[in-house]
C-alpha cells in the first residue's frame, strides 16, 4: 500500500518537482545547520554559544503569523522563488566570519535565514495543499519529512567534512548553490494562481482563531508545541553529550546522521500509520519514544547514544507530520498560509525557548541528570493524548471540504 501510494505521488510532475526542491535545499540547510554550531564552537570554545546558532534560526518562528500572512497576500509560486533567491544572495556574507568578534554576523544571517524559511514553509505548504489530492497529503508530508530528515544521513557528514577541509565559508557557498538549484525547480512548477483579492485578505489573527476553534487541530498543535519545547532543551545538550562521550564537536554529525535514518523510516511509513492509528495515537507514540530516548542519553556510552539518536529520529517527526497534515486538510485555502505559519509558530516557538534555556542550563549543570529529568517530564506529556482520543476519526476519512463545506 505504501509503495502504491508513493508511486501515485511520484507520477505527478508537480510533486516530483516539489520533492526534488526539498531534497536539494534540504541538503544545504542540514550541512549549514551542523557546520554553524561547530564553527562557533571552534571560534569561541563555548557549548552555549554554539547552541545559540539553533536559537537564531528558530527565533523568527515567533513572528510566524505575520510572516506567513504573506503567503495569503501574494501568489505563492513567485514567493517561493523569491525566498530561495534571497537566501542564495545572503549566505556568501558569511565568508568574512573568521574570528570570535565576527560571530555576530553568523547569528544575524541565521536569523534572516530562519525568517525567510518561515515565509517559504507557509507558501510551500499552502501551494502543496491545492496541488496534491487531500487523501494523499499524509503520504506526501511523510515523504517530504523523510527526504528532509534523510539529509541527516549524508549532509551533516558532508558538511562536517567540507568544514574540516575548507572551513565554514565553503559550507555557506554549498548552501547558496543548493538554493539556486531549488529556485529553478520551483520555477518549473505548473500551477495556476490568481492574485488574492482585497476582499479575501482577512486579518492575520484568523489563522489563530481557526486553530483554536477546531478541537482536533488545537490538540495536535498544543502537543507539537510541548514536544518542541523539550526538543529545544534536548538539542542544546548535544555538544555536552558529545563531550561526555569523549569525541570532538564534529562527531555531532554522526549522531545527526543516525537520527536522519530513523526519520527516513517513519516518513515512509507515516501515511499508512496515520490512517491506521489516527493523528492522536500516532503523535503520542512518537512523543513517548522520543522521551525515553532522551532520558537514556544520560548513559555515556557510544552504542546507547547512537540508539537514542535513531529512536529520536523515529519519534520526533510523528507529531509534526500529524499536525501539518491535519491543518492542510481542515483549513480553507484563503486562510491556509497564515494558518500553517501560525501552527508552525505555536509548535516551533517553544523550541526557541527550549534552546535558550538549554544553552544556559548546559553551562551550569551536568548533562546527564538534565537528560534523565527531561526524559521523565517529556514522557508525562503523552498522557492527555492517550486519554482523549480524537473524536473526528482517522485521517483517511477526512478532507478539507468535509470541515469547510463552503
Amino acid at each position: 500500500m505504501t509503495t502504491t501510494r508513493t508511486r501515485v505521488l511520484l507520477r505527478d510532475r508537480n510533486a516530483r518537482l516539489y520533492l526534488a526542491g526539498v531534497l536539494i535545499s534540504g541538503f544545504g540547510t542540514s550541512a549549514l545547520w551542523l557546520a554553524s554550531g561547530v564553527w562557533v564552537k571552534d571560534l569561541t570554545g563555548s557549548d552555549g554559544l554554539a547552541a545559540l546558532c539553533l536559537l537564531a534560526m528558530w527565533a523568527p518562528t515567533l513572528a510566524g503569523p505575520l510572516l506567513g500572512a504573506l503567503a495569503d497576500r501574494v501568489r505563492r509560486k513567485p514567493l517561493l522563488i523569491g525566498t530561495n533567491l534571497l537566501l542564495a544572495a545572503l549566505l556568501p556574507t558569511l565568508f568574512t566570519v573568521d574570528s570570535p568578534d565576527r560571530v555576530w554576523l553568523l547569528y544575524a544571517v541565521l536569523f534572516l535565514y530562519g525568517a525567510a524559511g518561515v515565509v517559504h514553509d507557509a507558501a510551500e505548504s499552502a501551494l502543496v495543499a491545492t496541488a496534491v489530492d487531500p487523501s494523499l497529503l499524509g503520504d506526501f508530508n511523510g515523504l517530504r519529512m523523510a527526504i528532509t530528515e534523510g539529509m541527516k544521513l549524508v549532509a551533516p557528514l558532508a558538511g562536517a567534512g567540507l568544514y574540516a577541509a575548507y572551513g565554514g565559508p565553503s559550507v555557506a557557498l554549498l548552501d547558496a548553490v543548493t538554493f539556486v538549484i531549488a529556485t529553478a525547480l520551483y520555477a518549473a512548477l505548473r500551477v495556476r494562481e490568481s492574485r488574492p483579492e482585497p476582499s479575501e485578505r482577512t486579518p492575520t489573527t484568523e489563522g489563530a482563531r481557526h486553530l483554536w476553534s477546531h478541537p482536533a487541530l488545537r490538540a495536535l498543535v498544543l502537543a507539537g508545541g510541548t514536544t518542541m519545547l523539550f526538543a529545544g532543551l534536548n538539542g542544546a545538550l548535544i555538544y555536552a553529550v558529545v563531550d561526555g562521550l569523549g569525541h570532538s564537536p564534529a562527531w555531532t554529525g554522526v549522531l545527526y546522521a543516525v537520527q536522519g535514518a530513523g526519520s527516513v523510516a517513519v516518513g515512509l511509513l507515516s501515511g499508512p500509520a496515520l490512517r491506521r492509528l489516527g493523528e492522536r495515537r500516532f503523535a503520542a507514540y512518537g512523543i513517548a519514544l522520543t522521551a525515553v530516548a532522551t532520558g537514556l542519553r544520560a548513559i555515556p556510552y557510544d552504542p546507547v547514544a547512537l540508539a537514542c539518536s535513531a529512536a529520536s529520529g523515529v519519534g520526533l517527526p510523528c507529531v509534526l507530520i500529524a499536525a501539518l497534515t491535519a491543518v492542510q486538510r481542515e483549513t480553507p485555502d484563503a486562510l491556509l498560509g497564515r494558518t500553517v505559519a501560525t501552527a508552525n509558530t505555536l509548535v516551533f516557538a517553544p523550541n526557541v525557548l527550549g534552546l535558550a534555556v538549554g544553552a544556559v542550563l548546559v553551562e551550569l549543570l551536568d548533562q546527564r541528570p538534565l537528560s534523565a529529568v527531561l526524559g521523565v517530564l517529556w514522557l508525562a506529556t503523552v498522557v492527555p493524548l492517550l486519554q482523549n482520543p480524537a473524536s473526528t476519526g482517522r485521517t483517511a476519512s477526512k478532507s478539507r471540504s468535509d470541515a469547510n463545506p463552503a
